[in-house]
């Protein structure tokens, strides 16, 4: 359609607002809230609403916005160099969403320890633990036997919808450093809403959201996003790098898709390219993806060559999980990998949460440029600083809890030399230290002494063997014995010990080849070979999975009221794009009830993945721990340092777009205050600082939305110091990622006018 036309048409729309809106008989939308600002601005006739801003390296920036026969439409995309005329980069395309839908059913996982607890199964408590579910499938048809009640499924779950309108409102709101263009009559199949353009002063980004609500009950969701209506010229490309990292185009020469064709990209990022500049889309770096067994490529971005005229562009999710590729050199090993990467495949893939009446935000990112795609892709991997962990002078990056089964595959393959596909994926990355977790669906963790110390001797080597001058790996496991639920456990040294303690055993054995060796039988000598070793144990997954109802369950006891005990773990889910942040009930729940409960516990930063390529979509599903040290012990050096640091709180989680390279408390008189010095790429959403009194959790919430991208700035906020017993920071940006410290317990201040750091 031409812009001619849809100016046209776009009047037509106009004058059935005028007769809704009294006074606004020129304009296309309501602009009560809307307050120019230096380098972002609005204007709205009968026809159109054209926000105009500063971008990034001088750059301005055009959004025409229209309504055709009640459709939002992007009537122009457009931008111009300093000193230099308009360049229009498309017109006249269209905003697509697509909603795939299914039941949410709780696990047999999480049912198993409320079991073992007691803990009396009614319909409440499955309609509460049911949102934190991990083993779920809901779009995996019958499904896997044993790991949901109520299987199999049914087709009749399943619900597919395509975004509709009868928009009959827009309006125009200033928010901070940024311009939100809302368009109401949006229908989705079972949600209702408005469609959101969300454009940012010292950004090139436009963000197109479906803001939208269901009633119906246990809805499990995933979306598509994008636009349709690209014209189809002679220079017209789609552009992206494929999981090699190789360069790759389409130019629309073959015939019509009857569906969108997934792109397995790198950087999860495709290009429109075309004689004027770039047009980049891509999801959310992060929030985006919901938790899995592990991180293939399915392919998030998408196009669509609709006829020989036009076609579209987006983002989307898979149907269903993948099976990763097995490895085993021997027959056993290479069918156990089979059946695992199978039950992967037809168990794990759950999706996004919808309750009932929650607003969920489904999110796709365009970047306008003027180069070309290889210089724009450049320029749209500033936000993720090239999908890496950004160096801090003083910090080393560290992530825990990964079962790649290190030592079983070199076991198999014969040889301590082979490199496993993950560690050239772990150093591409950035991270210095990665705490791993063989013993799990791997070797033989149960076996009561010579096969089992003989497979953690080849674990110490492998890892002594692999670790370099920046990369150490430290030998943990997820044992899961005696403290209750699941939980990672490391030690500062490579330390032998079973989990059986066989009748007349020794608790300790002096063996001739391993040393001194630990028999494990019951909590009281699991807790005593952590006080001899100095080791650390957290709570994985906590309050799902293995460890439904835990660590609730073992609060007072007194080794999770000491010091081995360190917290709880961190990883993005459930996933629910109605929630500000990452993880929010769960994960920061469980941490603040527990240092209400305790003394200082902490929230590290967990991957429970399973074995991963170079060629994997990683970045996306990982956060990180940037423990405060200043530099990397070798693997048969002293590891305390990292120990120590940890259990001192000294560090901060992260998923890499958010820096905090200092914080902690200031104390001035009566006067405390919280601090921190604070990095970012994409523009903010907010600062808060949170803090307990013993009982109750309270938090102090600062928009930040007036913050423009790619900037820093020392945060410092008061707080009563009567009222507090622990405080931390946390801060997040507009794309849903963020970085929050650990809590500082007020027996931890220090007095007059020093500071508590971190």
């Amino acid at each position: 359609m031409s812009l001619k036309i849809a100016v046209q048409l776009g009047l037509l729309v106009c004058v059935t607002l005028s007769e809704i809106y009294a006074g606004t008989e020129n304009t296309l939308c309501k602009m009560e809230k809307y307050v120019a600002r230096e380098g972002l601005t609005a204007t709205s006739d009968g026809s159109t609403v054209t926000t105009t801003w500063a971008g990034e390296r001088g750059d301005d920036l055009r959004l025409v916005l229209t309504i055709v026969n009640g459709t939002p439409s992007i009537a122009a995309m457009a931008m111009r160099s300093p000193g230099k005329s308009w360049v229009t980069l498309t017109t006249d395309v269209v905003p697509e969403f697509n909603v795939t839908s299914g039941l949410r059913r709780i696990s047999e996982q999480q049912l198993r320890p409320l079991r073992e607890l007691g803990i009396d199964i009614t319909p409440d408590v499955i309609e509460k633990e049911k949102w934190a579910v991990f083993w779920d499938a809901p779009l995996s048809i019958p499904g896997l036997a044993g790991t949901n009640p109520g299987l199999p499924r049914s087709l009749k779950e399943i619900r597919r919808s395509r975004s509709s309108f009868e928009t009959r409102v827009c309006t125009v709101n200033t928010n901070g450093a940024r311009l939100e263009i809302s368009f109401d009559g949006l229908s989705l199949g079972i949600f209702q809403g408005r469609l959101q353009y969300t454009v940012y002063r010292g950004s090139n980004l436009v963000r197109q959201e479906a803001i939208v609500t269901t009633n119906e009950p246990s809805v499990a969701y995933k979306y598509a996003a994008g636009l349709r209506g690209f014209k189809i010229t002679e220079s017209s490309q789609v552009v992206w790098r494929d999981t090699s990292s190789d360069w790759q185009k389409y130019q629309f020469g073959g015939s019509a898709n009857s569906s969108p064709v997934p792109l397995r990209a790198r950087n999860r990022l495709a290009l429109v390219a075309s004689d004027n500049g770039s047009i980049a889309v891509f999801p959310p770096p992060h929030k985006f993806f919901f938790a899995r067994e592990i991180e293939t490529n399915l392919g998030y971005v998408w196009y669509r060559k609709d006829n020989e005229d036009y076609f579209s562009i987006g983002v989307r999710h898979g149907d269903r999980e993948e099976m990763y590729r097995p490895y085993g050199v021997s027959d056993r090993l290479w069918q156990r990998r089979v059946r695992q990467s199978r039950n992967f495949a037809e168990g794990n893939f759950a999706l996004y949460n919808a309750p009932p009446g929650t607003q969920q935000r489904m999110a796709v990112y365009f970047y306008l440029s003027l180069d070309q795609p290889k210089i724009t892709q450049k320029q749209v991997l500033e936000y993720t600083h090239g999908d890496k962990y950004k160096p801090i002078p003083g910090h080393k990056v560290a992530v825990s809890h990964f079962h790649t089964h290190f030592s079983e595959q070199l076991r198999d393959a014969g040889t301590l030399d082979l490199q496993p596909p993950w560690l050239p994926a772990f150093r591409a990355l950035g991270i210095n230290i990665a705490m791993m977790s063989d013993f799990h669906a791997d070797s033989h963790p149960n076996d009561p002494g010579p096969i089992r110390l003989a497979e953690m001797q080849t674990y110490f080597e492998a890892c002594r063997r692999h670790s370099d001058r920046d990369f150490l790996l430290l030998p943990g496991e997820e044992a899961n014995v005696y403290l209750g639920g699941h939980y990672t456990l490391v030690f500062p040294r490579p330390v032998y010990w079973t989990k059986v303690r066989g009748e007349g055993q020794a608790f300790v054995e002096q063996h001739r080849k391993f040393g001194t060796v630990y028999h494990a039988g019951s909590l009281d000598d699991m807790y005593e070979i952590l006080q001899r070793e100095q080791g650390l144990v957290w709570q994985a997954h906590p309050r799902t999975k293995g460890s439904t109802f835990y660590p609730d369950a073992i609060r007072d006891t007194s080794h999770f009221n000491s010091s081995s005990y360190l917290g709880v773990a961190f990883k993005n889910f459930p996933v629910d794009m109605s929630q500000r942040r990452l993880c929010p009930e769960r994960c920061f729940g469980t941490l603040d009830d527990i240092n209400n409960w305790s003394g200082a516990k902490y929230l590290i930063a967990e991957g429970d993945t399973y074995t991963k390529f170079p060629e994997d979509e990683i970045y996306g599903e990982t956060s990180v721990n940037y423990i405060k040290i200043e530099s990397l012990p070798g693997f048969d050096e002293d590891w305390s340092s990292i120990f120590d640091a940890m259990r001192a709180g000294n560090f901060f989680v992260t998923t890499g777009e958010v820096l905090i390279a200092d914080h902690g408390v200031v104390t001035s008189g009566n006067e405390k205050s919280y601090f921190a010095s604070v990095e970012w790429t994409f523009p903010l959403e907010f600062v808060e600082l949170v803090w307990g009194d013993g009982t109750n959790t309270h938090r102090r919430v600062i928009n930040a939305t007036d913050r423009l991208p790619f900037s820093s700035e020392r945060f410092e906020i008061p707080f009563e110091a009567d009222e507090v017993k622990w405080v931390r920071f946390a801060v997040w940006d507009s794309a849903g990622n963020g970085a929050f410290t650990q809590p500082i317990h007020s027996s931890d201040y220090l007095s007059s006018s020093e500071s508590q750091t971190h």
